[in-house]
């Protein structure tokens, strides 16, 4: 065994080792070189050519922004792609025949290519029918599960929300199932006001009225004039004097937060006894 050993170390051609190690080291770092600058020059179309190209279109800020979002996702994994295949084919691994045997093919679809390419046709499909830009405030629905949030990037596999809260979610799009966009048209700001059986509802709708009329031309942002429901119940039973107001998008909360605040100021300086409510008085749709 011995004499084995040493027979083999005899032959083993240390130096042609090491100069094939450095080889392959200085092969790869200079294709790690190459890939950052091609990142950098990628980066650098899209914000150089593609953004400005995309402005003198007719799409909007948010579609633009998806656009130019998605083209850069795309260079991305394609460059991530190329990355991978050089790597393995300097440490002489055979490509090739690796992408073209049954092994791998069957391994690539257990690690998640089927996955993937449901991503890959639900997001298409998200982008194709423009269900969502980049911006807009959206309910992403998958079951009992809900996702709401600002749209901050829609790629070909996954879409990211940032939540209220500042939470990013990346969600991969085959598990969105339904999408609630809050971005396309007016929405509504639902002011309940709490009252009782014995409130004077006339009088109520009077102080509303005078609050509206002296308020209203300091909200641009308000569509048309609210729309007075008058008494209403809540879900747990509460008895309310409702008044809808439509807005533009985005601006539901602060026109709900602002109007609530100036319709009890006004009710409170005329008497009016308001209960306390009851449940989630929140109604912003």
């Amino acid at each position: 065994m011995q004499e084995f050993i040493q027979t083999y170390l005899n032959k083993l051609d240390v130096t042609a080792i090491i100069e094939n190690i450095l080889t392959k080291l200085l092969s790869l770092l200079f294709l790690f070189l190459i890939f950052y600058i091609a990142k950098k020059l990628l980066h650098t179309m899209v914000q150089r050519i593609v953004k400005p190209s995309l402005k003198m279109s007719r799409h909007d800020v948010g579609r633009q922004k998806t656009i130019s979002r998605l083209l850069e996702n795309v260079f991305n994994y394609t460059l991530y792609f190329f990355l991978l295949y050089c790597i393995l084919s300097i440490l002489g691994l055979p490509v090739s025949s690796l992408l073209a045997g049954a092994g791998i093919a069957g391994v690539a679809i257990g690690m998640g290519a089927q996955g993937f390419l449901s991503d890959v046709i639900n997001g298409f499909f998200i982008l194709f029918e423009r269900q969502l830009d980049v911006g807009d405030e959206v309910v992403l629905t998958n079951g009992p599960i809900t996702v709401s949030g600002k749209v901050v990037s829609v790629g070909i596999r996954t879409t990211q929300i940032r939540g209220f809260d500042g939470t990013l979610h990346f969600i991969p799009n085959r598990n969105i199932t339904i999408v609630s966009n809050k971005s396309r048209g007016d929405m509504r700001a639902q002011i309940d006001i709490p009252v009782y059986p014995s409130t004077d509802i006339n009088k109520v709708t009077s102080i509303i009225q005078e609050v509206n009329r002296e308020n209203i031309e300091n909200y641009p942002q308000i569509c048309g004039a609210p729309n007075i429901i008058g008494l209403s119940t809540t879900p747990s039973g509460q008895l309310v004097f409702r008044i809808d107001i439509f807005t533009q998008n985005g601006q539901q909360t602060h026109i709900y937060a602002d109007f609530l605040k100036l319709y009890q100021e006004a009710l409170i300086k005329e008497n009016i006894e308001l209960p306390r409510f009851i449940g989630n008085p929140i109604a912003v749709k």
